[in-house]
């Protein structure tokens, strides 16, 4: 166990989480400098992937005036709040970005924005935003160990509420601020943490919001607190603290954060999906296409019956009159009747499978109508994701699969080759041309190597505001 630097013990939380940020050097760990290219190349493609989409535009149109940090994929560069609120957005916007298993939480979607946008604006080096990169997803990763899966159930989102989190670690490891600066700068984050989940009750874009929000918030806490704002030393575990307010108790293993830290780098174990939908889902997306290679006829089935986790209901499976029938795209990527019906009919889940004419297919709808769900108790979710199918054929005969990891994940990671087969096909549904990826793609892979400057597709169209 790792409590912290020697007698801070009884320290408060984010006094202890201060100082080891600041004596840790995780961009020089093994495998850093692969992992965090793994994390940077993903969330570029999905930046591209979402760049022209509506939501991105109303960002876009929020937003006034330049500055010196990209937005990926845009041509114009942004101020560095603005420009981290938009590749939040872009990243998370699709939820086809990263998960940590013992969640879930995306921390590439808040961390990467976060410390991009930080190390163009403040003019620093590759090493700078891998160790911002790496520092942050540590802390998000970590901060789940506190109270799983409590945050969900209290009504908001992990990614934004850890997220803000994060990225101040982020930002304060790449500006190397000084660890009281970072205890304070916590303090102002915790204020500035907010998002609920009431988006899953139509599938409206708040939770696209997040990362973005969460990105930018990160690097005002640090800002405010260099410059003398004071927060509360107990934002953690204080009475009105962050874990009272979003995980509705202050009872929680803070010792979790501190085990090890610095010696066992858990951000290099964060998963990359395979399909653009809610995580959970996944490997019954799996379960449901080791069926269809049965080739039996889907109007065969009479019902499908799936074995899930009880702390994933509220999001993915209820209402369930409401998840067999999604009114759109979005809503449809937290419907496992959905994901189902679509791994069996289309045999995927990619960008392409959550359009609106495929939502409102009616063979869709027929078959996401016939899956219901039954409770096991012990199902090992948060810390692991596995899925299950019973279907009931109209001749009586049941067929089960199962499936007891999450491809992509830790233990079944998605290889170097299949996250680039990833980023070039994100790139294509973005509209890049084949030269403009592999630019992007040798943009990634050169980033760690010089000062950050990270433009989009093509140079900018208009002089950026110094």
């Amino acid at each position: 166990m790792n409590p912290g630097p020697k007698g801070m013990r009884g320290a408060p939380v984010a006094q202890r989480l201060a100082e080891l940020v600041s004596l840790s050097e995780p961009q020089r760990a093994a495998g850093a400098r692969a992992s965090g290219s793994r994390l940077l190349l993903d969330i570029a493609g999905l930046c591209v992937a979402a760049r022209r989409q509506d939501y991105v535009r109303a960002v876009l149109d929020s937003i006034d005036g330049t500055g010196p940090c990209t937005a990926i994929g845009h041509t114009v560069r942004f101020d560095v709040h603005d420009a981290a609120l938009i590749n939040g957005v872009a990243a998370h916007g699709e939820d086809f970005d990263d998960t940590y298993e013992g969640g879930p939480v995306h921390a590439g979607a808040v961390i990467v924005p976060a410390a991009l946008a930080c190390c163009e604006r403040h003019g620093l080096g590759g090493e700078d935003l891998l160790r911002a990169i790496a520092v942050g997803a540590e802390v998000t990763c970590r901060l789940c160990r506190v109270a799983p899966t409590r945050i969900h159930k209290a009504g908001f989102h992990p990614t934004a509420i850890l997220g803000v989190i994060g990225a101040t670690a982020a930002v304060g490891a790449a500006l190397r601020v000084r660890p009281e600066v970072l205890v304070n700068a916590f303090g102002i984050a915790g204020s500035l943490a907010a998002g609920i989940i009431e988006y899953l009750a139509d599938g409206s874009w708040t939770k696209r919001l997040h990362p973005g929000w969460a990105a930018q918030s990160g690097y005002r806490a640090v800002r405010l607190a260099t410059g003398g704002f004071i927060g509360p030393r107990t934002v953690f575990e204080g009475n009105h603290g962050l874990f009272k307010g979003f995980a509705s108790s202050r009872d929680g293993d803070y010792d979790a954060i501190f085990d090890g830290f610095g010696e066992e780098w858990v951000w290099q174990s964060i998963a990359f999906k395979p399909y653009a939908c809610g995580t959970m889902a996944h490997p019954y997306i799996d379960c449901a296409r080791a069926f269809r290679a049965r080739g039996v006829d889907p109007r065969r089935i009479v019902r499908i019956d799936c074995e899930t986790a009880e702390g994933i209901v509220h999001r993915l499976w209820e209402p369930l009159h409401e998840k067999q029938a999604p009114p759109n795209g979005y809503a449809a990527k937290f419907s496992i009747p959905y994901a189902v019906a679509i791994g069996i009919l289309r045999d995927d889940a990619g960008l392409s499978d959550f359009d609106k004419a495929v939502v409102d297919d009616l063979a869709v709808i027929e078959l996401a109508r016939k899956v219901n769900y039954v409770i096991d108790p012990d199902n090992p979710y948060p810390n692991e994701f596995i899925g299950h199918l019973r279907v009931s054929l109209d001749n009586g005969e049941t067929v089960e699969h199962r499936q007891a990891f999450f491809k992509g994940g830790a233990e079944h990671p998605l290889s170097d080759e299949e996250l680039r087969r990833k980023f070039r096909a994100n790139c294509r549904y973005g509209g890049l041309l084949q030269e403009q990826t592999e630019a992007l793609a040798v943009r990634v892979h050169d980033v760690f190597d010089q000062r950050v400057v990270f433009f989009g597709d093509e140079p900018p169209a208009r002089t950026p505001a110094s």
